[in-house]
């Protein structure tokens, strides 16, 4: 079994020798990434797989964004690259949950809360403590607060 950052490299390796230059520079990017998380720190440390799902998951999330700035201020063609970049990125993620079961998640954990003693918006945190393990990689941090709000509010 190869590693997710084998992986990568290999990508980067066979969009290399196609001369595809949008994947092979996204995955050059990606893997200087991941090789900076591992010499962050004392000591260099090789990175689980979880650990490098989460590098990704943060490069995607900065392509995402980058493609918002860039719409905004008039850079359509900047615009098109980053969101193409990301869902590059996007293919070496777990898939994500969609609202409906991000939801039913949550609406779960705020049962199980609520059966714990906490009640309304102060329950946010220990909503998050319950939701939070069970969507890892599967849905980004800021949709689950949302999620977790508009039931808790709700």
């Amino acid at each position: 079994m190869t590693t997710l950052k084998e992986k990568l490299q290999a990508d980067l390796n066979a969009a290399i020798r196609d001369r595809d230059e949008l994947r092979s520079s996204t995955l050059r990017l990606t893997i200087t990434a991941v090789t900076k998380e591992e010499v962050a720190g004392k000591t260099k440390r090789e990175l689980s797989d979880d650990e490098v799902q989460k590098v990704i998951a943060k490069e995607a999330k900065k392509r995402r964004e980058a493609a918002e700035a860039f719409a905004q201020g008039g850079r359509h063609e900047s615009a098109e690259r980053e969101k193409a970049e990301g869902v590059l990125l996007d293919a070496y993620l777990p898939k994500q949950l969609s609202d409906e079961e991000l939801d039913g998640i949550v609406a779960a954990a705020v049962e199980e809360a609520k059966a714990a003693g906490a009640e309304g918006p102060r329950a946010m945190g220990a909503v998050m403590k319950i939701v939070n393990p069970k969507v890892a990689g599967q849905a980004e941090g800021g949709r689950v607060a949302a999620s977790v709000k508009k039931l808790l509010a709700g």
